[in-house]
């Protein structure tokens, strides 16, 4: 028994022996696997197709319109037609005056000064004058008196006026008319023209101005 031990540890002894006698190794390094790059795939460009043509608008210059012209008599007398300005002569003065033509109103009006109420040979008859608004040239002048009128004027005053008779030119038209001689210092325009010289005169368009030529002196 003591012999079998004897040789068990001096198998031991060998083997530790053995293993003393062993050079030292040094530890392996161990490397890293390698990854696979993987790449991204590239996207191709996308290009926009071409556009399709759903409706071609063609600019072309517009034809001119045709104005209508303004027809310049009217009615079944063919009369003339005109505004609701226009510029009138007034006889025996000569003055031309730009007018205002009131279908409103029955008589025609001018704007005088100095109306004054005179007797001669047992007639009435009544001085006035007329002022140019142009060069406020002023006309005096005398005209028997047919009668005393009452007139309305826009803010509804009245006033009861001289009338005389004048001759009055329109267009080419000159009539004797009855006026109304007023000093109202606030009238827009120094001749109002009434019914009185429009019947069977002139057709009245109150949209337009000035449609009638200056009238010409006799």
């Amino acid at each position: 028994m003591v012999l079998r031990f004897t040789g068990t540890a001096l198998a031991l002894c060998v083997v530790l022996a053995g293993c003393q006698s062993l050079p030292e190794q040094a530890p392996e390094a161990v490397a890293c696997p390698e990854v696979p790059v993987v790449e991204c795939p590239v996207c191709p460009l996308q290009e926009c197709p071409e556009p399709r043509v759903l409706e071609k608008i063609v600019l072309r210059p517009a034809a001119p319109m045709a104005v209508p012209v303004r027809p310049e008599t009217a009615g079944e007398l063919e009369l003339p037609i005109i505004g609701v300005l226009e510029f009138i002569r007034v006889e025996p003065s000569g003055l031309t005056l730009e007018a205002v033509v009131d279908t409103a109103s029955e008589h025609t009006t001018i704007a005088a000064r100095d109306v004054r109420l005179l007797e001669k040979d047992g007639k009435r008859f009544v001085s006035y004058v007329l002022v140019d608004p142009a060069s406020d040239e002023q006309h005096a002048l005398e005209a028997p008196l047919l009668r005393r009128a009452s007139v309305v004027d826009a803010h509804g005053g009245s006033a009861r006026n001289y009338v005389v008779t004048m001759w009055l030119t329109l267009g080419d038209n000159r009539t004797r008319v009855e006026v109304s001689l007023s000093e109202n210092t606030d009238m827009p325009y120094p001749l109002v023209i009434g019914r009185n010289l429009l019947t069977d005169v002139a057709i009245v368009d109150v949209s337009r101005r000035h449609t009638l030529e200056h009238p010409a002196a006799p």
